[in-house]
This record gives structure tokens, C-alpha cells and sequence, in this order.
């Protein structure tokens, strides 16, 4: 053998092993996290749930709201996925998922009291707080009613607007700060009190006069000295040790200025709410099609197949490692966005293949073909990924809940499939292509498209799709006029009724099943049950019932398992998905597509390939809709939903923009004879094995899931399968004429 082929199996003998080293830590366990050490949240894998109640007898509606926004941010800085809704007319549940201790939540959390800036030392010299050197910290010497009574408090919660943490590197010192954000009226306030005991501040002696203590649920937290009147609605707390330090104190300033003071009254774990069958079924249909999307990459592409095998297997490990480093919590709309990103890097590979077969077919060497596939396929692929994660990281840092959830996954899943398909994948191509493999039954052939007139065709196609898209908002009306919702929301959505129901034996191992089987046939409704670990407890959830319906489940549970009436209790709940989720989601979603449309433009320099992929984006949206609406007494709106819509926009614009490329490509190659028509038609020729291949693979997971999963897992996989198709069907047969339309239009008005 030459000595450059045995470097070469050297090389390829390394890989594996590093390979092999990777999928150890993916799938085996060890110390590096593998697979099963993944963070699921609380649909997946359950977690702890908070109920607080108001100490306050009748709060208001917007007291509620505000103090539940409050704890929402409060408990996604436990993770992204955290749900947070309101129970009755006083309580708040907070669901923080991937958690069993619900003690050290509950400190970590801190029971969520009123927070108050007082005098350490009273103008009639009575101390109000003392330095305690056995503990090393300031305690109360006199109680917080009787320090409010003598007026000796300077700010409460409804003065603070806001607290961050702050680092402030001055010289060789860094100083970890707390930045307080004041109210018009709290900086009025604090400005006062602050010239008062300022005037006491020597930088060489420190004494309680010109100290202004915190003290939060009746505790001294911090008490920070007082140089100089303070003006304006910012402030700085300096003194703290560490960025975790500021970083805890700006969370307890934060709770603390909730505009209700709350008591926890209960903490339980609970199990997942998709139940640990929706798991196995939903890993089962993620390994068949995975499986499937390798059967197919090699059968068709051969020695390229297996090379974007190996690459995929690789990017599924490292997506598993990742999400371990980075400690990220998984969830059903997270699955979405891997879901995403592998079918953006599947799309890669066979963007990349279909150019080396282009180049093949040309008459070039295939050592040469490789290079220049590689080479031409960059722009296309670039765009398509830049496009995406630019749309990711708007919806992290705008988006909550599970807008963030899912751009979390999706934007790690975009970097990691560049990597695989433009090094990895080169780099076991190209090893393989110098062992040998490299004749005409290695690689294959080109799969040639029959020219078609795409561009004539497309009126049929904007006509089929219209009738499609009238047909939905059809049944929205009729869904509008009969159920009094243009779709059956659930009560992610619209809030329903909570049943908890302690048992008096232990519960049976398909107790869920029964339960969710049970309450169905009473009242018509899906039921979510999850059971309260270490307990005989379970929690039933449905739509809003009458009191006929609670009165008929009460009596199902009586009678049938023998429970006690006296331990069965229904509260109503609010909404998971609260009104200022959705805003922040529609927000965030709107700013990522005119972000993602606006790269488009700059990259393509024309403002019809931005407009046309606006169309094709709405498009594939609205049939989406259409579908839920149709479909509504099968499939419910809920906290997927909006996963499901982004997974749509995104896999949308990135098959829009393989075929832009195109079209760009050869409009700078184009002769005078061709027409736009010509250039639109054979750009679309060129890509449809692309659009195809690509739309087959991404479907072989999905439905699978739709094949194989429970009703929760199906109610999200199958309204994600049809935007595929549509995603699919529109970027190959709608953008191109309608490019061109907009095209003759901008070249008349330029005439």
C-alpha cells in the first residue's frame, strides 16, 4: 500500500475512534453526561410544583397578573420551560420542570415576602438593626411591624422597578455590583432618606446612622453604606463577593418587589405530564427514523451516503454532549428544534452531493467534482443556516417560556450541522475517495429532473393553494360560530379545572391511562394527568367543567377506586400559556422573520427574493392553520403550538433559499437568450431532487412520531408533518413563479 493510502486509513482509523469515543459519551454513562443524563423538562421528565397564595384576602385581577409575571421570570432563571399560572382567585402555581428536591427549590427560590429599605438607626438613636459577629451578619433588633409604624421604612417592593447584576472591571479590581432600578416615586423617596443619613458617611468610619438596610421576609439581607445623596431612578449595592452573589441578591430583590406579598402553602413532585410510554414511544420513532434517513442517504448517494451517515451520527452525539455541557433543559418544543436542525443538516449533505453529481455529470474528474461541489454548495448553505440562527437568537433573547426553549436547541443543532456537513463530512469523503472508493458504482450517478414550466405551472399551484387556504378559513368561522373559538384550544391556552385526588391504597401501575381513560368518557375532554411522586396522589387536568361534570368525576373516583370524597379537590386554573407569553411570542417571531427577511435582502441585493419569501413563509403558515381548524376536534392548540409554528418558519426559509441561491447563481451566468422564465425554470429543475430528498428525510422522524406516538406526542407531529410538506411543495413550486411575477413587475416599472 502507498504510504499516502496509509495515512489515509490511518486517518479514517482515528476518526472512528474518535467517533466512537464521542458516541461513549453520548449514548453510554459515564462522567461526561451522556444520553441519559439530559435534562428533561417537565412535560418529559416531571419536577416540582409551587403553590403560593396571597397574604392579602381579595387581591385584584391585575395584582395577580403582575405577581405572576414576577415569579414567571423568577423561576425561568431555573430554567426556560418553567410554567407559572394562577389557581382560583389568590393562588399561584409555579411548575419548575427537571427538579426533585422541593425543599432546596423552595430556599433557593426564597418564600416569597415583601422587601424593605429601612433606617439601620433611628432619629431618636434606637437601633433597628445589630451586628451579629457569631454569624457575621446584621440582624433585626426590633420587629417590622413596629420599624412601619414609627415610619423608619424608606422604600418597599412597589418602589423598585428592577435589580441586575453587575461587574465593573476598573484597573486590576473587579467589582461585583447590584444595579437597583427605582420608580419616579421611589427615587423621590430614596433621594430623601439618602441626603439624610449621608451627611454622617467618614471615609474613616462607618457607623449605623449612614447605613440603609434591606431586609427581605423579615431578614437583614444586605446593609450597604450610604456615601452620597443618591439621585435620579438608579442606584448601585456594592460589596458583594462574587458575580453569584450579586447575581442572588438582584433575584431576592426582584421577588421581593412583588406587588403581593405570598405565602407558600404547598410543594409536591410531580411526574410528566407526556408520561414515561410518551417517552419510549417518541425515542422509538426518533431511532426508526433516523435509521430511515440513513437507509436512504446511502441507497441513494452510496459512498457519500455513508460518509453523511457517519457525519449525522456524529452530530447526534455532539448534540447530546452539548446540551449536557450546557445544561440545557429538553423538552417537547426543544425536540422540535433538533428536529429542525437535523433536517437542516441532512439538507446540507444533499445540497452538497447533488452539486458533486452535477459537476460528475458535467464530464469533471470526481476528485475535482468533490472540490467544486463543495465550493458551490457553500453560499446555499450558509445563507440557509445564517438565516436560521439568526431567527434563533432573536427568539432567545425576546421570547420566553418555550420560545426560548426551542431556540435554544435550534440554534445550538444550526452550528453543530454546519460543522458536520461542510468539515465532517468533507473530511470522511475524502479519506474514503483516497482508500479507493471512488469509481462509477461507488458514487452513482446523477438523478436527472425532466425541465418543466414551472413558471406556467405556477398559477395552477396559487390556485390549489388559495382554494386550500380558503377552505381553512372556512372552517375557522364554522369552528367560530359552533364551538366559539376558531380553534379547540386547550388548556395550555384557556385556562380549565385542576382535580387532585389522594388515593387510599397504592395507586395501579397504569393508573394514568385509567384516569385519563375515565374522565374522557365523562366529560368528552382530554384529560393531562400527572401523579405526585412519593405520594398516593394524582393531579387531573381538563377544559373549565360544570359542577355537574366535577360532581360525575367525584363520584367516577369514589365508586371506581374507592377514594375518600373529603380528598378530592378542584380548584380552576389559568392559563400556562398566559397572554403576556403570547405577546412576548408573536414578538419575538415577527422581529426574527423581518431580521431574517432583511439578510435575505442585503444577501441576495433584491428586495422581490425578500418579498417572495414573505409569501412563502405566510403560505405555509396559514396552511398549517388550516389544518388545526380543520382537525380541531382531533387536534388542540396548545404550549406546542408555537414550537410547532417556528419549526415551520424555519425549515420554510431555509428550502426557500436553497432555491434563491439558485436562481442567483444563474442569473450571473445566465446568456442573453434566457429569459427570467428560462432561469427560474432550470433553477427549479436543478434543485428538485434537493427539495425532494430533503422533505423525504425530515418526514421519516415525524411521522414515525405520528405512527408511533401517544396522542400527545401525535397532537404535535402531525401538524408539523403537513408544514413540511407545505415548506416543501411551496419553496419547490410556488417561489420561483412568484419571484418571477413580482420580477416582470419590478423590470416594467424600471422600463
Amino acid at each position: 500500500m502507498k504510504k499516502k493510502g496509509i495515512l489515509q486509513l490511518a486517518g479514517i482509523v482515528v476518526a472512528i475512534g474518535i467517533l466512537g469515543f464521542i458516541a461513549f459519551i453520548g449514548f453510554g454513562s459515564n462522567q461526561y453526561g451522556s444520553i441519559y443524563d439530559v435534562k428533561l423538562g417537565l412535560d418529559l421528565a416531571g419536577g416540582v410544583s409551587i403553590t403560593y397564595q396571597a397574604v392579602k384576602e381579595d387581591p385584584t385581577t391585575e395584582e395577580m397578573d403582575d405577581a405572576k409575571l414576577k415569579l414567571r421570570l423568577r423561576a425561568e432563571e431555573k430554567s426556560t420551560e418553567s410554567a407559572v399560572y394562577i389557581e382560583g382567585t389568590n393562588r399561584i402555581n409555579v411548575d419548575i420542570p427537571h427538579v426533585t428536591d422541593a425543599n432546596a427549590i423552595l430556599e433557593d427560590m426564597g418564600r416569597v415576602g415583601s422587601i424593605y429599605f429601612i433606617y439601620a438607626e433611628g432619629s431618636d438613636g434606637v437601633e433597628n438593626i445589630a451586628y451579629n459577629s457569631e454569624i457575621g451578619k446584621y440582624e433585626l433588633t426590633r420587629s417590622m411591624d413596629d420599624i412601619i409604624a414609627d415610619g423608619l421604612v424608606v422604600l418597599d417592593g412597589s418602589d423598585i422597578a428592577d435589580a441586575q447584576p453587575y461587574i465593573n472591571k476598573a484597573d486590576v479590581t473587579t467589582q461585583y455590583l447590584v444595579k437597583l432600578t427605582l420608580t419616579e416615586q421611589g427615587a423621590t423617596k430614596f433621594e430623601a432618606a439618602t441626603a439624610d443619613v449621608s451627611q454622617y458617611y467618614s471615609s474613616s468610619s462607618v457607623n449605623l446612622k449612614n447605613i440603609l438596610a434591606i431586609v427581605y421576609d423579615g431578614e437583614v439581607i444586605v446593609a450597604p453604606t450610604v456615601k452620597t445623596t443618591i439621585t435620579g431612578t438608579s442606584a448601585v449595592i456594592e460589596g458583594q463577593e462574587s458575580y453569584d452573589d450579586a447575581s442572588e441578591l438582584s433575584s431576592t430583590i426582584r421577588i421581593g418587589a412583588l406587588p403581593l406579598e405570598l405565602e407558600e402553602i404547598r410543594s409536591q413532585i410531580v411526574g410528566a405530564k407526556l408520561g414515561s410510554e410518551a417517552i419510549q414511544t417518541s425515542l422509538l420513532a426518533g431511532l426508526i427514523g433516523f435509521i430511515l434517513v440513513i437507509i436512504f442517504l446511502i441507497i441513494n448517494y452510496r459512498i457519500p451516503g455513508v460518509a453523511a451517515s457517519i457525519a449525522l451520527i456524529f452530530y447526534v452525539c455532539m448534540i447530546i454532549v452539548t446540551l449536557n455541557i450546557f445544561n440545557v433543559t429538553l423538552t417537547l418544543p426543544g425536540i422540535a428544534g433538533i428536529i429542525l436542525s437535523i433536517g437542516m443538516a441532512v439538507d446540507a449533505n444533499v445540497i452538497i452531493f447533488n452539486r458533486i453529481y452535477e459537476e460528475i455529470e458535467s464530464g469533471k474528474t470526481i476528485r475535482s467534482s468533490m472540490k467544486i461541489g463543495f465550493q458551490k454548495s457553500m453560499s446555499a448553505i450558509l445563507d440557509g443556516n445564517i438565516t436560521t440562527l439568526i431567527a434563533a437568537i432573536v427568539l432567545y433573547f425576546l421570547g420566553s417560556g418555550t420560545v426560548k426553549g426551542f431556540a435554544i436547541t435550534l440554534g445550538i443543532g444550526i452550528v453543530l450541522s454546519m460543522f458536520t456537513a461542510l468539515v465532517v463530512t468533507k473530511a470522511i469523503l475524502t479519506s474514503l475517495f483516497n482508500l479507493g472508493l471512488k469509481g462509477d458504482k461507488s458514487f452513482g450517478k446523477a438523478r436527472r429532473s425532466k425541465l418543466r414550466n414551472y413558471v406556467k405551472n405556477g398559477k395552477v399551484c396559487v390556485i390549489i393553494s388559495a382554494t386550500l387556504i380558503l377552505i381553512g378559513i372556512g372552517a375557522m368561522i364554522y369552528n367560530k360560530a359552533t364551538i366559539g373559538t376558531i380553534f379547540n384550544y386547550n388548556l395550555d391556552f384557556v385556562g380549565g379545572t385542576s382535580t387532585e385526588v389522594t388515593f387510599n391504597d397504592a395507586m395501579p401501575d397504569d393508573i394514568q391511562l385509567q384516569l385519563e381513560t375515565g374522565v374522557n368518557s365523562i366529560t368528552g375532554l382530554t384529560a393531562e394527568v400527572s401523579l405526585v411522586e412519593s405520594t398516593n396522589s394524582a393531579i387531573i387536568k381538563t377544559m373549565n367543567l360544570t359542577q355537574e361534570q366535577r360532581a360525575e368525576i367525584s363520584d367516577y373516583l369514589v365508586s371506581t377506586f374507592g377514594v375518600d370524597p373529603g380528598l378530592i379537590t378542584t380548584e380552576n386554573i389559568s392559563a400556562t400559556v398566559s397572554s403576556d407569553m403570547r405577546r412576548d411570542a408573536m414578538l419575538a417571531v415577527g422581529i426574527a422573520t423581518i431580521c431574517m427577511l432583511f439578510y435575505i435582502w442585503v444577501r441576495f441585493k433584491n428586495l422581490t427574493f425578500a418579498a417572495s419569501a414573505v409569501l412563502a413563509l405566510l403560505h405555509d403558515v396559514l396552511i398549517v392553520l388550516a389544518v388545526y381548524a380543520l382537525a380541531s376536534r382531533h387536534i388542540a392548540v396548545g404550549s406546542t403550538f408555537i414550537a410547532c409554528m417556528l419549526t415551520i418558519v424555519g425549515y420554510s426559509i431555509n428550502a426557500t433559499i436553497v432555491i434563491f441561491d439558485r436562481i442567483r447563481e444563474n442569473m450571473s451566468l445566465k446568456l442573453k437568450k434566457d429569459s427570467i422564465a428560462d432561469i427560474v425554470n432550470s433553477s427549479i429543475t436543478s434543485t428538485m431532487n434537493r427539495s425532494i430528498d430533503t422533505s423525504l428525510t425530515t418526514l421519516f422522524t415525524v411521522v414515525a412520531l405520528v405512527i408511533f406516538g401517544m396522542d400527545s406526542v401525535r397532537e404535535f407531529a402531525i401538524p408539523l408533518m403537513i408544514g413540511i410538506i407545505s415548506g416543501g411543495y411551496s419553496s419547490a413550486l410556488l417561489t420561483g413563479p412568484v419571484w418571477h411575477f413580482f420580477q416582470k413587475k419590478k423590470k416594467a416599472k424600471e422600463a
